[in-house]
């Protein structure tokens, strides 16, 4: 059986990416401040810890860059699916609307990827607090 999507069925995902995207975005606002401040404690004492922080948020930096890039592209598919069925490709619709939704999941499955290195980063941070707190 073949079911036909409507206008709704891709403005149903809006706003849900558009909270992903609000998260994403809060993320990267997050790394900008942070990476900020640590160039200015690498400019008064640069070091090795510092390089692997810095290393480390660069990694994620462009992970979230790369959410960002997969989540937009996701809401500009579904919206020119809105745009197919209202002028009446229904077939491309579901097609463009399919890969919308898998580029939603791509960004969704990058991100847990870089929530698991950020989980690592602070565990460091976690485990070197309690080096010095034993000695």
């Amino acid at each position: 059986m073949h079911e036909e999507i409507t206008l709704t069925t891709p403005a149903l995902l809006f706003s849900a990416i558009s909270l992903i995207m609000l998260a994403y975005t809060n993320r990267f606002l997050g790394y900008a401040s942070l990476i900020r401040s640590l160039h200015e404690k690498f400019k008064i004492n640069p070091n090795e810890v510092l390089l692997g922080q810095i290393a480390n948020l660069r990694k994620r930096l462009y992970l979230t860059k790369y959410m960002q890039i997969l989540g937009v592209s996701s809401l500009f598919l579904c919206v020119f699916t809105m745009f197919l069925i209202f002028v009446g490709s229904h077939l491309l619709a579901m097609w463009m609307f399919g890969v919308a939704l898998v580029l939603l999941i791509a960004s969704l499955a990058v991100s847990i990827h870089e929530i698991q290195i950020s989980v690592k980063a602070l565990d460091l941070h976690l485990g070197d607090m309690e080096v010095k707190r034993k000695k």
